[in-house]
């Protein structure tokens, strides 16, 4: 079995939740939060804001580290075993625009039970339900946006 590491982020403006549509020559096809792979030299933190902006075109900032999701699939001969660290961010604007050459055909910003229903794997949801509690509570404590936490 394979191991890899991937950070990804749970963006969001103004209460909304940015998700993104793959649609890999119609064998993978879904709706998914912005995610992937560590590079070498790279933090996690740093992994999940250049993916985010890779995949979206999105500019945003950590608030907080969410946790972690575990999964594995098939790749030729063997199984990969991938762990995915999971931050909460904050986008700049509304701004969106899916990269193409990664088979990301749409992107945008929905209210979360929107999103909640459009992500395809269970895992993405469960980080999507302790991501928003925590944007809430921040929020409700005026402290949400605040770079410095």
């Amino acid at each position: 079995m394979l191991e890899a590491t991937s950070c990804g982020g749970v963006v969001i403006f103004r209460g909304k939740v940015l998700v993104l549509y793959k649609n890999y020559k119609n064998r993978y096809e879904g709706w998914v939060l912005p995610k992937g792979t560590v590079e070498k030299g790279e933090t996690h933190e740093q992994t999940a804001l250049r993916e985010v902006e890779e995949e979206s075109g999105v500019s945003a900032h950590i608030i907080s580290y969410v946790g972690k999701s575990h999964y594995n699939f098939r790749v030729a001969q063997d199984w990969v075993e991938k762990e995915v660290h999971w931050y909460l961010m904050m986008a700049d604007s509304y701004y969106s625009r899916p990269q193409k050459e990664e088979y990301f055909l749409d992107s945008g910003y929905y209210k979360y039970y929107e999103a909640y229903h459009l992500l395809k794997f269970v895992n993405e949801k469960q980080i999507l339900e302790k991501a928003y509690e925590e944007y809430q509570r921040l929020y409700k404590l005026g402290q949400w946006g605040r770079k410095e936490l």
